[in-house]
């Protein structure tokens, strides 16, 4: 039977270990890019499941440096982050490659217009940034969207598909991924007043090549009737993956 040093060996050096893995500069990530506003920052009740890691998904902070990843992974607002559609997102990647490891860029910034992420705005910038920067330790694999309550109204959502097209075109360019997946979320269809717009999104994957739409269908919300909750976000992440696969799959590359 072992004795209590031995165990007490065996826990710290598994610690040491795990330790070890974190704190090396991680490289061949594959990078997801996280933009738009609070739904993607995420604003769902943070649990104790939420705050656990793996080895294999990291998560850029707000000093560019790389963390492992763990709920909330947006730090846009710290008093309102919470669980977001991104950690489910990366779980899935791992879980269908076991030697993915995974790097999310989180860039979404709560309340934010359309017009706030347009080309050479401070969100914009900052997040052609902080990708240059995770480009050192990987490649980008996708950009994942969801915005669209600042601009609800009729009168902004007339204009979206021409103004998000020239947005995406100038980010492609400007990270050198012309081809990069685009992955669009719906707004939340718990509320009434988001129905316009997600009945004008379709114009938007079809206009903008290589990306695609994730329905919001049945996703239930907190009780401000704005933000998906957690449990919501959670099923989110799982449906932006699919859609994913779905757009690489069709691409034939991985």
């Amino acid at each position: 039977m072992p004795t209590a040093k031995t165990v007490l060996s065996a826990v710290f050096g598994f610690i040491f270990v795990c330790s070890a893995l974190f704190a090396a500069e991680p490289s061949d990530l594959q990078l997801f890019l996280l933009i738009g506003q609070s739904n993607m920052a995420g604003r769902g009740k943070v649990e104790p499941a939420d705050q656990q890691t793996n080895p294999r998904l990291f998560m850029l902070d707000r000093a560019n440096a790389w963390v492992p990843a763990r709920d909330p992974v947006h730090f846009d607002k710290p008093k309102v982050a919470g669980v977001g559609l991104g950690s489910e997102f990366a779980r899935r990647v791992a879980a269908s490659d076991p030697q993915a490891r995974v790097g999310l860029v989180p860039c979404a910034f709560g309340g934010t217009s359309l017009d706030q992420w347009k080309p050479g705005s401070a969100l914009y910038t900052n997040a052609v940034a902080r990708m240059r920067v995770a480009l050192q330790s990987g490649q980008l694999k996708a950009i994942l969207w969801h915005q669209g309550e600042a601009d609800s109204s009729a009168a902004k959502t007339a204009t979206y598909p021409a103004r998000f097209g020239a947005m995406i075109a100038q980010l492609r360019q400007d990270l050198n991924a012309p081809d990069v997946p685009v992955l669009v979320g719906e707004l939340g269809r718990y509320n009434p007043g988001y129905a316009g717009f997600n009945a004008m999104l379709p114009q938007v994957t079809n206009a903008v090549p290589r990306s695609a739409l994730v329905s919001s269908e049945g996703l239930g919300a907190n009780s401000d009737n704005v933000h998906f909750n957690r449990d919501a976000l959670i099923e989110f992440g799982g449906r932006f993956f699919m859609t994913y696969e779905t757009l690489r799959k069709d691409n034939g590359t991985r």
